[in-house]
C-alpha cells in the first residue's frame, strides 16, 4: 500500500494558473541553460556567471519534472501581475577574465536558457557571435544579451495565459576581449496586454510540420497493410486450400510419405519445443508487457494527459505503467514455460525480471553517473533514485511474481495438433535467399518502411526541440507496425515450413523483432546527417537510450511475430489429418 501511495503521489498533476492581483508578485524561475544542439546536456541555470539571489530558494517538484532535468530556482527578477515597465535594473557587476571565457564559451555552443513563469516556459538564448571580415581576415565578436524583455498576456480574471521573450538588439555588451575585466549591467522591461483567449488550452500551438507528408505516409502504410491482406489472404484461401486437398486426397489413397511434400512432411517436428526455453519465454513476457505499457502510453496520450504545461507526465506515465504491467510479464512467461514443460521457473521468473529491466538499469546508472561528471542537471538525485527503485521493488516485482505464480497454476497443457516425434527431421540444404539471416533483415524492412517518416518527427521531438502533438497519427501508426508485422511474420513462417524447415519459433521472434535493428541503424543516420549533437555526454545518451528503445521494439514485434506465427501454425496443422 505504501508502494503504491508512493507510484500515486508521483503522478503529476495538470498545470493550472493561478490567481493574481494586480500588482501581486508572480515569481519567476530559472530553470536550466545547455547547448541547444545537446538536449540532453543541461545544467542548472547559475552555473553561469549570472548575478543571482543571495538566498537560494528552490521550487518543488514532481517526480516528473525531476526525470526531465528540471531544476527550478528563484531569480531576481521581479515581475508582477499585470504591471508594465521599461528598462529595470536588474543587477550590475563585473566580469572577470575567466567568467568573460565562461560567457564565451557557451556563447559559442548555442547556450539557451528556459524560464519557468507561472508553470508557463519561455526560452531565450543568453548571446550571439558576429563575425566581420577585416582588414582580409575575420574578426570574431561575441556579444550578450543585457536587456531582457518579457511580454506577457492576462485575460482580465486574474490569469497569466501567455509569456514570451526578447531581448533588445541594442542592449549587448561586447565580451570579445577575455583578457581585461568588464563593467556589466542587466535590465529587464515588461510588457503586459489583455487577451480574449480564456485559458492556456486555447492558445493556439505551431502547426505540425509536414502535415501532408505525413498523412501520405500514414496512406501508403494502410495500402501495404491492405496489400499483405490480400496476399495473405491469398495463401489462406488458395494455397492452403489446395494444400489440404492434396493430403485429404493423399490420406484417401494411402500414399507414403515419402512422396509427399511441403509443409505437412514436418508435422512431427513444427511443435518440437525451441532450446533455451527459459530465455525464449523471458523474451515473450517482456515483449507481452512492453507491448501492453505502450498501449497504455498512447492512450494516455490520446486523452489529452500530456502537453506543455504538464512537465514529465509521460515520463512519469511510462514508469507506473512498466510497473503495473509487470505481472503481464510473469504470466506470459511462466504460462508458457510451464506448456513447454519447463522444471526451473523460478529461474525462469527471474529472468523475465531482469531481461529488459537489468540492461536499462545498467545503461541508466552509466548515463547517471556521466551526467555527475559533467555536473549535469540531467542526473537524478538519490531520493529520486531511490523513489524509482521503491516503485520498482515494492510494485514492480510483486507483480512478476503473482502473475508468474497465476500463470504457472492457469496454463494447463501445450495440447499440440500433431504429435511430435521422438528424433527431429533433418532440414533439406536451403538456397541461400531462405537461410535465416536474409530472412530476418527481409522481415524488418517493410514494418520499418511504414514507420519511418513519423520516426523522424518523433526522434525531432525526443531529441530536439519541436513539441510533438499528433498523438492520434503516433497510436495508427504504431497499429500499423503491429498489423505488418503479424502479416510479414506469418507469409515468412509459411515459406519456411514449405520448405521443409521447422525451426520456426526462434526464427519468428527474429524476423519480427528485426525491425529493431532498423531503427537503430536510423538511430546512426538520425545522428550524423540530421542532428547537431556532440560530446561525449550526449552521444552517450543518443545511443544509450537509443539503444534501449530498439532492444524494447526487438521485444516487442518479435512477440508480436511469434504469438502472430504461432496461430497460424497451430491453425494450418489442425486442418489436415496428423499421424
Amino acid at each position: 500500500l505504501a508502494a503504491v501511495s508512493l507510484a500515486l503521489q508521483a503522478l503529476p498533476g495538470a498545470a493550472q494558473s493561478t490567481k493574481y492581483k494586480k500588482g501581486e508578485q508572480v515569481p519567476l524561475f530559472a530553470n536550466k541553460v545547455g547547448p541547444f544542439a545537446n538536449p540532453s546536456e543541461q545544467y542548472e541555470y547559475y552555473t553561469l556567471p549570472f548575478c543571482a539571489p543571495k538566498e537560494e530558494f528552490r521550487k518543488s517538484q514532481h517526480l516528473g519534472e525531476v526525470l526531465a532535468g528540471d531544476r527550478m530556482m528563484k531569480t531576481l527578477f521581479a515581475l508582477p501581475f499585470d504591471q508594465s515597465f521599461e528598462s529595470k535594473k536588474l543587477c550590475s557587476y563585473t566580469l572577470k577574465p575567466k567568467d568573460i571565457d565562461t560567457f564565451q564559451n557557451a556563447i559559442d555552443n548555442d547556450y539557451y536558457f528556459e524560464f519557468i513563469y507561472d508553470d508557463l516556459p519561455l526560452w531565450g538564448f543568453i548571446g550571439d557571435v558576429v563575425t566581420n571580415l577585416v582588414d582580409g581576415r575575420n574578426v570574431t565578436n561575441y556579444h550578450l544579451f543585457t536587456h531582457y524583455i518579457f511580454t506577457m498576456t492576462q485575460n482580465g480574471e486574474g490569469q497569466v495565459i501567455e509569456v514570451n521573450w526578447d531581448h533588445d538588439p541594442a542592449s549587448v555588451l561586447d565580451i570579445s576581449d577575455s583578457t581585461n575585466a568588464v563593467d556589466l549591467t542587466f535590465r529587464y522591461s515588461a510588457r503586459w496586454s489583455k487577451t480574449h483567449l480564456a485559458s492556456r488550452e486555447h492558445v493556439s500551438q505551431p502547426a505540425p510540420q509536414h502535415l501532408e507528408i505525413r498523412w501520405f505516409s500514414i496512406f501508403n502504410s494502410i495500402v501495404t497493410v491492405l496489400l499483405l491482406t490480400g496476399f495473405l489472404a491469398t495463401i489462406l484461401v488458395r494455397v492452403l486450400k489446395n494444400d489440404f486437398l492434396r493430403y485429404a486426397r493423399s490420406d484417401e489413397e494411402e500414399h507414403l510419405e515419402s512422396e509427399e511434400s511441403g509443409w505437412k512432411l514436418v508435422h512431427g517436428d513444427v511443435f518440437r519445443f525451441p532450446h533455451n526455453k527459459e530465455l525464449f519465454c523471458a523474451i515473450l513476457g517482456n515483449g507481452s508487457q512492453l507491448v501492453c505499457m505502450s498501449i497504455g502510453v498512447l492512450v494516455l496520450a490520446c486523452l489529452g494527459v500530456y502537453s506543455q504545461y504538464n512537465r514529465g507526465a509521460l515520463l512519469v506515465a511510462a514508469l507506473l505503467l512498466f510497473a503495473l504491467t509487470s505481472g503481464i510479464n510473469g504470466y506470459v512467461a511462466a504460462s508458457m514455460y510451464t506448456k513447454m514443460e519447463g522444471q526451473n521457473w523460478v529461474w525462469g521468473l527471474l529472468l523475465s525480471y531482469f531481461l529488459f529491466l537489468g540492461p536499462f538499469f545498467l545503461v541508466g546508472s552509466f548515463l547517471n553517473f556521466v551526467a555527475v561528471g559533467y555536473n549535469s542537471s540531467t542526473a537524478l538525485p538519490f531520493g529520486t533514485v531511490v523513489v524509482i527503485l521503491l516503485i520498482l521493488t515494492l510494485v514492480s516485482f510483486p507483480l512478476n511474481v503473482v502473475g508468474g505464480i497465476s500463470g504457472r497454476n492457469f496454463a494447463g497443457t501445450f495440447d499440440a495438433p500433431c504429435r511430435t516425434t521422438k528424433m527431429p527431421r533433418e532440414i533439406p540444404p536451403l538456397p541461400w535467399h531462405r537461410q535465416a539471416p536474409y530472412q530476418v533483415l527481409m522481415a524488418g524492412f517493410l514494418p520499418f518502411s511504414a514507420i519511418y517518416i513519423e520516426l523522424y518527427y518523433v526522434f525531432a521531438s525526443v531529441w530536439g526541440h519541436q513539441l510533438y502533438s499528433l498523438y492520434g497519427i503516433l497510436t495508427l501508426v504504431f497499429a500499423i507496425l503491429l498489423v505488418v508485422t503479424c502479416f510479414i511474420t506469418i507469409a515468412l513462417t509459411y515459406f519456411q515450413l514449405a520448405i521443409e524447415d521447422h525451426h520456426w519459433w526462434w526464427r519468428s521472434v527474429m524476423s519480427g523483432g528485426s525491425t529493431g535493428f532498423f531503427i537503430f541503424v536510423y538511430c546512426i543516420y538520425y545522428f550524423k546527417f540530421k542532428a547537431r549533437m556532440r560530446g561525449f555526454m550526449q552521444t552517450s545518451f543518443f545511443f544509450g537510450y537509443m539503444g534501449m528503445a530498439c532492444f524494447a521494439f526487438w521485444l516487442m514485434l518479435g512477440t508480436v511475430g511469434f504469438f502472430s506465427s504461432y496461430a497460424f501454425v497451430r491453425y494450418i496443422y489442425k486442418s489436415i489429418k496428423c499421424e
